[in-house]
C-alpha cells in the first residue's frame, strides 16, 4: 500500500521576506493542494520546506500547474 501523503522539498533562498515566502507557499496550497509539512529556517537567511499533500487515487484528474 503506498503512503497516504506525497511530499515536495522547497527552497526558499537567504533574504526572501517573510510576505514573500507566505505568498509562494499560499499559492501552492490554492492551486497545488500543498499544505506545510515543515519549516527549517538557516543562519544565513535560507528555508527549507517540504510541503504535503494526500495521494490522489489513481485515474483522478491532476491540476494543471
Amino acid at each position: 500500500m503506498p503512503p497516504d501523503y506525497e511530499y515536495a522539498p522547497l527552497r526558499l533562498p537567504p533574504g526572501t521576506d517573510r510576505v514573500s515566502a507566505q505568498v509562494e507557499l499560499t499559492i501552492r496550497a490554492e492551486y497545488g493542494g500543498w499544505e506545510l509539512a515543515r519549516v527549517r529556517l538557516y543562519a544565513d537567511g535560507t528555508r527549507k520546506v517540504v510541503l504535503r499533500r494526500r495521494r490522489r487515487p489513481e485515474g483522478a484528474p491532476a491540476l494543471a500547474t
